[in-house]
């Protein structure tokens, strides 16, 4: 520890305050002598024969806030921490990897897992204990920390071999890796597993599945709606448009600011755990946008619109980029930023106005969390037209006027901590999300916002065809991993279908082919967490469940497909077979963990139209965006050859569907 003076006061600094991440930084002054994940920790803990205690986080998190106050900035648990442990911090969303391993053992350990993760691990990187969030004391049957801490040294003092032989025993079960075997089952039979599981879970009355917390998983829904595109079942379109429409109506969506919160602590979608994530807010534009391009229901381009606008105007970078967190606390207490009382805005907006504003959004005297009211409208009816098929400004009924007084209002009102780090792979899922919204509603602007991040990662987290994990005030961190390379990838083909520009088709062909040669293991199936550049850790899985957002390996599958489909080449298409292969197997186990997954079969046995247009002016491409740039596939020519030539000269279209294609015509 170091002290350092600034006007007379002496504040200490740990190994922290050299860090980019805001959330190590959030711990750079506590009294406990913390280390980022580094050689010099696991060295000092060999030399002075101590264990390591790892906390492992999010700056937006708010248990992880919770526990540093009662914990990490106290000074008995300090002088604990301190005499008898090296302790390590660590920001999962810039080293997912040791995020991964250690949760892993957390889940190992408890049955479940979350977050502040808090494990004890030998000198050599092998836990023994892992929890999560710890109280200072005890209470209710549950250890304190502080009990905890002191229980830990003595058995590490008193019984080391028994510590030991359980982490050799732990560190045994996260390499264990299954042997790969494809599925006997279909693609086609798997998808109707999920589809089965998902109307036996569905929440008829509020949306969603199964029961409280709810998650949005907007990729469960992006695979119903695939469901019902290709085979039909009206069942599956119901049960995406109805968890859509009560996300919507919910306080879980900011009605106020625009975006969706982390995820729904009830089962109807009221009440959020308040932290905005980029990632949740990415797969959400996706799924609003694909159910529009289904049913033309104005509601969902306008909650796009909605969330969109939110992105643009509090979580984009000056020169493009995507931030990744708002927190989920305000002055320490969660949700105080979002919630209002009913004269506070009757103050604001006049008895008259204040009174029917309250009455749309559901604020009320008694209030819905806490004494306050979250903004919501899951009381009352939303708009006939904003259900129909029909285009309009839902933003004329006076209480939807009056949003821009009160977002100000609560801009200054309260602040919200901002994660200001841009990571890769959480931009690439929004490069494709702001792509996609320009193919279905032809907005330019969402296409220079996609471009624009774009070129923010091509100048600051690449380097020739290497990818870094994320990006903070000039400096970048860590060789990107499988999501990163995924995730961008995902972008860049998204990107190439809005914009139709070769080169971000040549960009995704060359990252794929750099993804193969670092994560595939082409002995047993699957690709790797971590690469050949990645640092070495005691384990490195092949994660294929689609969580909070879809697994590296399910967006592989995706992005193999997606090569081949546009391209015709047959590296593409082998390895989407061996990669679908390896996927088989657990989509067999578990279904509905696999949307991701099962949305790639879908599309690679149901591929869209495949247009070659060879083209003469600029016009051209405009007119073949607007008539054909929704869904198909499309590969675009400025000069003839043999195989495609222009017909009467003039722009020519040469169109396949379903394994056929028809004779060519004029644009």
């Amino acid at each position: 520890m170091t002290e350092v003076f600034q006007t007379g006061v002496i504040k200490l600094r740990n190994h922290l305050k050299n860090q980019t991440s805001p959330y190590l930084l959030q711990h750079s002054e506590q009294p406990v002598d913390w280390y980022p994940w580094c050689e010099e920790a696991f060295a000092r803990a060999k030399t002075e024969d101590k264990p390591v205690f790892l906390s492992i986080g999010y700056s937006t998190c708010h248990w992880c806030h919770v526990m540093a106050h009662e914990s990490f900035e106290d000074k008995e648990v300090a002088e604990e921490l301190n005499r008898n442990f090296i302790s390590i911090k660590v920001d999962r969303e810039e080293r997912p990897d040791v995020d991964s391993i250690y949760m892993e053992a957390c889940v190992m350990f408890n049955g479940s897992g979350g977050w502040p993760a808090s494990v004890f691990l030998t000198p050599e990187q092998k836990p023994f204990y892992a929890g999560t969030y710890f109280p200072k004391y005890g209470s209710y049957g549950r250890i304190g920390f502080l009990d905890l801490l002191r229980a830990v040294k003595n058995r590490w003092q008193q019984d080391r071999e028994g510590l030991l032989r359980s982490a050799d025993a732990l560190k045994g079960q996260l390499q264990e890796e299954q042997a790969f075997r494809s599925s006997d089952l279909s693609w086609q039979h798997l998808s109707l597993q999920a589809v089965r599981w998902f109307k036996r879970n569905f929440d008829e009355i509020n949306g969603g599945f199964g029961d409280a917390p709810k998650f949005p998983m907007a990729h469960n829904l992006l695979f119903l709606m695939e469901y019902y595109r290709v085979n039909r079942d009206r069942r599956a379109l119901e049960m995406a448009e109805k968890t859509l429409i009560q996300m919507y109506r919910g306080g879980i969506f900011d009605h106020i600011g625009g975006g969706f919160s982390r995820y729904s602590t009830d089962k109807y979608f009221l009440v959020p755990h308040f932290e905005k994530m980029l990632y949740d807010n990415a797969l959400l534009l996706m799924a609003y946008t694909q159910a529009y391009s289904l049913t033309g229901k104005e509601i969902y381009r306008e909650v796009a619109r909605k969330t969109a606008q939110y992105i643009q105007r509090e979580m984009t970078d000056s020169h493009g980029g995507f931030y990744s967190a708002q927190d989920a606390d305000c002055q320490g207490v969660e949700g105080k930023y979002y919630v209002f009382a009913c004269e506070e805005l009757t103050s604001l907006l006049g008895e008259s106005a204040g009174k029917k504003f309250n009455e749309y959004f559901n604020i009320t005297g008694e209030g819905n969390f806490e004494g306050g009211s979250i903004p919501n409208r899951l009381n009352d009816d939303l708009e006939e037209e904003m259900l129909q098929e029909a285009e309009g400004d839902y933003s004329h009924t006076e209480p939807e006027r009056l949003l821009p007084k009160v977002y100000a209002y609560r801009k200054h009102r309260h602040s919200l901590f901002l994660d200001d780090k841009i990571l890769t792979s959480w931009n690439g899922l929004m490069i494709g999300a702001f792509a996609r919204m320009y193919r279905v509603f032809g907005q330019e602007s969402y296409l220079r916002q996609a471009r624009a991040a774009l070129e923010f990662l091509e100048r600051k987290m690449t380097g020739k065809d290497t990818l870094f994990v994320s990006c903070r005030q000039g400096r970048c961190q860590g060789k990107g991993f499988l999501a990163d390379y995924a995730f961008y990838i995902f972008g860049l083909i998204e990107l190439y279908g809005g914009a139709l520009e070769q080169k971000y088709l040549e960009q995704a062909e060359l990252y794929c082919r750099k993804a193969l040669e670092l994560f595939e293991d082409r002995e047993k199936g699957g690709f790797y967490f971590c690469g050949r550049e990645n640092e070495t850790l005691i384990a490195n899985f092949k994660e294929t469940y689609d969580g909070a957002v879809p697994s590296g390996n399910s967006v592989m599958a995706w992005n193999l497909v997606k090569l081949w489909q546009i391209t015709g080449k047959e590296t593409f298409r082998e390895a989407a077979v061996r990669q679908l292969g390896y996927l088989s197997a657990f989509a067999e186990k578990y279904p509905a963990g696999q949307c991701f997954s099962l949305l790639a079969a879908l599309q690679y046995q149901n591929p869209p139209e495949h247009i070659t247009g060879v083209l003469k002016e600029e016009a051209d491409l405009k007119k073949l965006r607007k008539q054909y740039g929704r869904e198909a596939d499309i590969v675009v020519l400025w000069e003839e050859s043999r195989e495609y030539e222009r017909i009467n000269n003039r722009a020519t279209l040469y169109i396949c569907r379903d394994g056929s294609c028809r004779p060519p015509v004029n644009l």
